[in-house]
């Protein structure tokens, strides 16, 4: 997979983490189970609290794609992009996994898990810069 898949790919799942909280809304407003501007903007949270965290992964997720793009699009019109299309997809997997964990849960393990997927993104999309600078 190289770099700019990788950027596809992550848009994608920012896309997928949206659909997951925001599709069980749907039915519940067109079947009358809950007023249809009754989400939050300013009010108390009401999904259950995977549909939260869910939301969280997926604001998370909005948070750090401009970086990694960003750093992707540099090596292109660097014309430098194999520097780090070997590299550049275990960004996405850390993403993908740091997600499904920040879905699932709040134990300590948990989010040992979240902060260390959170971290190695970080070091990776460093050493992505390193390796287009030097």
């Amino acid at each position: 997979m190289n770099a700019y898949t990788t950027v596809l790919l992550y848009a994608g799942w920012i896309l997928i983490l949206a659909l997951f909280y925001a599709l069980p809304r749907v039915p519940q407003a067109l079947l009358g189970q809950k007023r249809i501007d009754s989400w939050e903007r300013g009010k108390e949270p009401i999904d259950p609290m995977f549909l939260q965290r869910a939301k969280s992964a997926h604001l998370n997720c909005l948070e750090n794609f401009p970086v990694f793009a960003g750093v992707v699009a540099m090596a292109g019109l660097m014309g430098e992009v194999e520097a780090i299309n070997g590299i550049a997809a275990f960004v996405l997997y850390a993403r993908i996994a740091q997600s499904v964990v920040h879905i699932s849960g709040t134990s300590f393990i948990q989010v040992f898990l979240r902060a260390s997927f959170f971290l190695l993104q970080v070091f990776i999309t460093l050493y992505m810069v390193y390796l287009l600078v030097c």
